[in-house]
Parts: C-alpha cells; sequence; structure tokens
C-alpha cells in the first residue's frame, strides 16, 4: 500500500529539456525570442493551422480571441457548464455576459442540441470546450454558427493532439486555445498557444499579446532591430518567454 502523498499530475521532465532550458540561460535571450517562434512554427505546423502564436496561459488566449473577434459590452458568449472558470471568466473581461447551455451526460461537452435556444440577438460566439480530451461535435456546432453569424473559439485546454473526424482540433474553428499548464499533456510551466488561419485575428492578437507593440518589436534588442516601435493599440502583457519555449520545443 501506497503511504506517500499521491499527487493528482507530475510533469515528465527529462535530460533534453532540462538540457533545452540550460541553453536559453546560457544565451542570455530569456524572454520572448527566437525561441518563441520556432515554438510557434514547429506548433502551427504539428497542428496544421496558418497561425500559431504562443502565450503565457490558455486563459490569456481565450482573452485575445475575444477581442480579436470585436467583443463589445453587453455582448454576449455561449460556454459550457462544465468547465474551469476561466473560460466564463474571460467574457467578463469585457463586461460582457457569459450563457451557459447544459452539457451531454456522457460527453461531458457542450450539448449542440441546447445552442440554438440559448442564442439571443446579443450574441456574438460560441466557446465549446473539449472536455478531458473528448472533441466536441463541432459540425453541429460550426452549422449552427453559420447559421447565426457567430464566431467559434475552441477552448481545446484538454485537447491536444486530439482529432475530430480525422481534422485536428486547432483547424476546425475560427480561434482554438490551448493550454500548456503543468497538468497538461504538454506543459511550459505556465503558457498556452492561439492558432487560426485567419490572418486579420493573428495580426490581432499577435500586436495586443505584447502591449499592442507593432510586429516583431523583440527584435529591438538584435542587431537586425530598431528601437523605434508603435503602440498600435492598448494591449496586455501575455507573451511567453523563450525559457519556457524550450520546455515547449522539446516536449
Amino acid at each position: 500500500m501506497r503511504t506517500e502523498f499521491l499527487p493528482f499530475h507530475l510533469p515528465d521532465v527529462g535530460e533534453a529539456e532540462i538540457h533545452s532550458v540550460e541553453q536559453i540561460l546560457r544565451s542570455g535571450w530569456l524572454t520572448t525570442g527566437p525561441k518563441v517562434k520556432e515554438f510557434e512554427r514547429q506548433f502551427a505546423a504539428f497542428v496544421g493551422a496558418r497561425h500559431a502564436i504562443a502565450v503565457n496561459s490558455c486563459t490569456a488566449a481565450l482573452h485575445l480571441a475575444l477581442d480579436a473577434i470585436g467583443l463589445k459590452e453587453g455582448d454576449e458568449v455561449l460556454v459550457p457548464t462544465l468547465t474551469f472558470a476561466a473560460t466564463a471568466e474571460v467574457v467578463f473581461y469585457f463586461h460582457a455576459r457569459p450563457v451557459l447551455v447544459d452539457c451531454c451526460p456522457v460527453t461531458l461537452n457542450m450539448d449542440p442540441n441546447r445552442i440554438e435556444q440559448a442564442i439571443t440577438p446579443r450574441t456574438r460566439a460560441i466557446i465549446p470546450v473539449h472536455f478531458g480530451g473528448q472533441p466536441c461535435e463541432m459540425e453541429q456546432i460550426r452549422d449552427i454558427a453559420r447559421k447565426h453569424n457567430l464566431a467559434v473559439i475552441e477552448d481545446a485546454a484538454h485537447a491536444l493532439p486530439a482529432r475530430y473526424r480525422g481534422q485536428m482540433v486547432g483547424t476546425i474553428g475560427d480561434i482554438t486555445c490551448f493550454s500548456f499548464y503543468a497538468t497538461k499533456t504538454i506543459t511550459t510551466g505556465e503558457g498556452g498557444m492561439i492558432t487560426t488561419d485567419n490572418d486579420e485575428y493573428a495580426d490581432r492578437m499577435r500586436i495586443m499579446s505584447l502591449h499592442g507593440i507593432s510586429h516583431d518589436a523583440w527584435k529591438r534588442y538584435t542587431a537586425q532591430g530598431s528601437w523605434r516601435y508603435d503602440i498600435l493599440s492598448p494591449g496586455y502583457k501575455y507573451n511567453l518567454t523563450d525559457v519556457a519555449a524550450a520546455l515547449g520545443v522539446e516536449l
């Protein structure tokens, strides 16, 4: 019989991850830089998405996704009744209203047959959560979203590398948000990733993830960069570090 403490989860961190982080620490470049860009490229290629934007949490990813679709005060967003608080919490950041949609007792995912009755003229988006790695019924959800002109933002914190009818999660909805928290299938300690095929959404989320600064402002610390940059919009501090990305690239 086990007598010592049984943890909920232990991260699988090996010598490759330790060496990767050590290389970053020795490089002198600790914050957002070339390793983050490498992680984004690898993740986009793995999932099959046009764009991948690395951030410091899935909560940040969801916040940026709602900003990208232009959510406003008084709008409504459909969320499932079974999920982590962040899924609905980010809706409140905009002084908007999360509307609960009940879940299927078998899959524990948002019940697509209950979505339309929750839609009002104020509804702007649906956030389906792929609970426990089980993808939601995305075909039906996408059909409903198209019918009512709603954005679909997938909360895929549990869902890497899940597939829905052969299609990788991360390429199905308008925007998909992943988590790299310590208990997830891959971890950067804290971290997240956003994927999308929409160029306009990607540009907005990348800019807003770092104070609203114009593209690739991190390069101002390199010989190729410039100290001049523009603040295009009042953004957030959601960037991932190269130290964290070093874990992600190896995992």
